[in-house]
């Protein structure tokens, strides 16, 4: 893995090498995307039938493209049941931890009748959308689903791929059912995305689409914000860790792998202190790459978006975590709490040895839906804010509006809406 010093000029290209990745750089397949979108808008489930045979091979149609409970019952029996008890434990430690960012309606009310608040309501329908390409993440439908659940989302629609017999990946399924999932499709791509944007006769339209999804997914919800809302425009997966000579370099060669292995457009950055750090952690990925099973895409990834960077001081190493804002940041120093105040952007921060980026995606509770591409700049976890909304209540008695009635027809009136002057002015006509 190539080790560099952390310059102004490193990490300027390094920025730039990122932003490649972005779902934002893939302009040609657009308009490809676009067609699809306006033939579902168009014509609805004849599109989406065509589009699944033509992408997935499969024959489906009115009568078999939602999952039936006969299908969720067959996937049970299919997933070990050790793995069902464990992501039960996971489902549980995700319900919990987001229950405590649940949301309520507030009131104030003064003598004068004046009442001000805050209502807060969730939203009527969710649509989410689980890949279903080269490997299955039940636990993405975990991270997903639990959120929507807890703000009291009315109707949960999930869409994923299905393979040339017409089957959705059991673990899935079984997921979904566990995370209280309302109805499944067996749709994926652009189409999928299209489908719950504008509704088709089987599939019903949503009000939020969320869910990672390959390059033409990313394009389709970027196509269709407006319509609906969505969650972002994800990115490929990366993981910076940040750590000074007191680290275990084992450790830190592991977790840097842990994100190497999910497609080759992955980044993995280690920012550290230490040349012997760094020349210890580099031969630790030369070995334990060498036995995994997903090398080829690890070593692309390393190769294209893999960094070690050597910082003059922790200032400086600091400063370049901040200006990254990587998706996963793990801080490996002798005090992480103390590190971890001085961390401006990042989507999720693992402190010390023991909290491994892998845990965050399983099992700890957090949301592991996270921004990506320095997008933790300005944007945040998955969370059950994502499925609420807030309405303002306004309620003004005459005794209170009649001292500053004035003082609104003024300010509308300086920018000539005298309509809306009017409208309080008649009031108060004698």
């Amino acid at each position: 893995m190539r080790i560099l010093k952390l310059t102004e000029d490193t990490r300027k290209n390094l920025l730039e090498d990122l932003l490649k990745r972005s779902p934002n750089s893939y302009k040609q397949y657009e308009d490809s995307v676009n067609e699809i979108i306006e033939n579902v808008r168009q014509n609805g489930d004849s599109a989406v039938f065509s589009y699944t045979k033509q992408f997935d091979g499969a024959d489906t149609h009115e009568g078999n493209i939602r999952v039936t409970r006969d299908e969720i019952d067959r996937a049970y029996a299919l997933v070990d049941d050790k793995l069902i008890e464990v992501m039960k434990k996971s489902l549980e430690n995700i319900r919990i931890y987001h229950e405590k960012q649940k949301q309520y309606s507030w009131f104030d009310s003064r003598p004068d009748g004046v009442l001000l608040g805050q209502k807060v309501t969730p939203l009527a329908r969710v649509g989410v959308y689980v890949p279903g390409g080269k490997a299955a993440y039940p636990s993405s439908v975990l991270m997903n689903v639990l959120p929507a659940k807890v703000a009291g989302v009315g109707k949960i629609v999930m869409t994923t791929p299905c393979n040339r017999e017409g089957q959705v990946n059991p673990a899935t399924l079984v997921a979904a059912d566990l995370a209280g999932v309302d109805e499944v499709y067996k749709v994926g791509g652009a189409q999928a995305i299209a489908a719950l944007a504008f509704g088709t006769k089987s599939i019903p339209k949503v009000d939020k689409i969320v869910g990672p999804g390959n390059i033409y997914v990313a394009l389709a919800k970027k196509a269709v914000f407006g319509h609906v809302s969505i969650d972002s425009i994800a990115g490929p997966s990366e993981i910076l860790v940040l750590a000074d000579e007191s680290a275990n370099p084992r450790y830190a060669a592991a977790d840097l792998l842990s994100q190497a292995e999910h497609d080759e457009l992955a980044s993995a950055i280690l920012i550290t202190t230490s040349e012997t750090f760094a020349a210890q952690v580099s031969a630790e990925i030369d070995n334990f790459t060498a036995t995994l099973s997903r090398k080829d895409i690890i070593e692309k990834s390393l190769e294209n978006y893999g960094y070690i960077l050597v910082a003059e001081n922790m200032e400086d190493a600091i400063h370049a975590v901040n200006e990254i804002a990587s998706e996963h940041l793990e801080i490996l120093t002798v005090n992480p709490f103390e590190t971890m105040m001085k961390i401006q952007n990042a989507g999720a921060i693992f402190l010390g040895e023991y909290a491994s980026e892998p845990l965050g995606d399983y099992f700890a509770g957090p949301n592991h839906v996270l921004p990506t591409n320095g997008t933790a700049k300005f944007f945040s976890p998955l969370s059950v804010d994502d499925f609420i909304k807030k309405s303002s209540i306004i309620s003004y008695s005459k005794e209170a509006l009649e001292p500053i009635y004035k003082d609104i027809v003024q300010f509308a009136e300086s920018e000539r809406l005298t309509a809306h002057a009017n409208s309080i002015k008649v009031r108060f006509e004698d």
